[in-house]
């Protein structure tokens, strides 16, 4: 059986825009959450995680014409395209495919003051998908996963098991989504929005906050593309489930979340030796509660874990990916970041909830995600 590597990564966020940059910000305690006012958005202030538009323009502006891509568009763009450089990865070949992961794409188009002479077709996942292809020259049609917020861990999943069946040698995961008028309404309209920071399975969580921006990862059977100074790591396994519970309102039990843990962790064959869990953590009641359940039920209670929810913010469809780069990078360093937000236990389930920067080897990582509609998935990261 074919080894699916994963290779190079990049993050596009408030805190930067590489994967080193934001890895630096997060292990010196800054993150992206700022309190915004802005009248073209809400009539209220919010908390969320914004790309600054200026650094995106002046980026952007080497690749391109900002006429011709709607600003989601640019920043996947510029996410892929520093993944492309720094792997060598041929994007022309018929060996190499694009996964897309994203919950609502060009949802800011829906607003007229972002119309920006787009026509309505490039509110389709597919078209916006297709047009990042295009600017790559790329030969094969992209896949675009969205299943809520488990999109992410869903696409390096999907790419996994592509790789492994032999269909392609290279797939490139890049999941991004907006904070957009359209968001932010849909959540308040939950009443989950936090009027303050997020604060994951904190006894003060108040619920989500939003952000935005992207993350890519190459996945690989080429080991030649690997950078030679890191620890290889391989995909080493992956499952997903469904609770079936509510439309919007998790497991009260967690054993489904459990189980595609469960069913992850036997694909990689690391009983029960995992190091370290980047876990969903939303800060919202139920999920957070679900989430202690679930490791409990997986006997995991005792693993260091944390949510970077509190530094960039829930990003949607992006964050599957985006959290999984944060969470190769704390292997191949081997440090362990504290969860931003959290201080007393607001859960009932015992959870090794990471409290402070710590040098740890990390060489099993456990990546989760779960959903509005009852979605959930884990994938296993292996250093080999």
């Amino acid at each position: 059986m074919k080894i699916v590597f994963a290779a190079q990564g990049n993050i596009i966020s408030s805190m930067g825009f590489t994967a080193e940059e934001n890895f630096s910000a997060m292990e010196q305690g800054r993150t992206g959450i700022q309190k915004i006012t802005r009248e073209d958005f809400l009539s209220f202030s919010f908390y969320a995680s914004l790309v600054d538009d200026g650094k995106l323009n002046k980026k952007f502006s080497a690749l391109g014409n900002h006429l011709n891509y709607t600003r989601l568009e640019e920043i996947f763009i510029l996410s892929i395209a520093d993944v492309i450089e720094k792997s060598g990865v041929d994007v022309k070949s018929e060996n190499t495919l694009l996964i897309i992961s994203t919950t609502k794409g060009n949802i800011n188009l829906l607003e007229e003051e972002n119309y920006g002479g787009f026509s309505e077709k490039r509110l389709l996942l597919a078209k916006m998908a297709s047009e990042i292809t295009r600017y790559f020259g790329m030969k094969n049609y992209p896949l675009v996963v969205s299943n809520a917020c488990i999109s992410g861990v869903l696409a390096i999943i999907t790419a996994q098991r592509l790789i492994y069946s032999g269909q392609y040698d290279n797939v490139i995961v890049s999941g991004g989504d907006l904070v957009s008028e359209f968001t932010l309404s849909g959540f308040n309209s939950f009443k989950a929005l936090s009027d303050e920071p997020c604060k994951p399975y904190d006894a003060a969580r108040k619920g989500i906050t939003l952000g935005e921006g992207c993350g890519t990862l190459l996945l690989t059977s080429n080991e030649r593309l690997l950078n030679i100074n890191d620890k290889k790591i391989k995909v080493a396994g992956g499952s997903v489930s469904n609770d079936a519970n509510h439309i919007s309102g998790p497991s009260r039990t967690g054993e489904e979340l459990a189980l595609a843990v469960s069913n992850a962790m036997k694909e990689a064959e690391c009983g029960s030796a995992i190091d370290f869990i980047s876990a969903h953590g939303t800060a919202t009641a139920f999920n957070d509660e679900m989430e202690s359940k679930a490791f409990s039920v997986a006997g995991l209670q005792n693993v260091p874990l944390n949510s970077m929810k509190g530094f960039f913010g829930h990003t949607l469809g992006a964050a599957g990916v985006i959290e999984a780069v944060v969470t190769l990078e704390t292997m191949k360093r081997n440090v362990l970041l504290p969860s931003q937000g959290f201080q007393n236990s607001g859960v009932s389930e015992q959870l090794n909830i990471i409290t402070q920067r710590e040098k740890r080897e990390v060489n099993t990582s456990l990546k989760t995600a779960s959903g509005f509609g009852g979605c959930n998935a884990a994938v296993i990261f292996k250093s080999i």
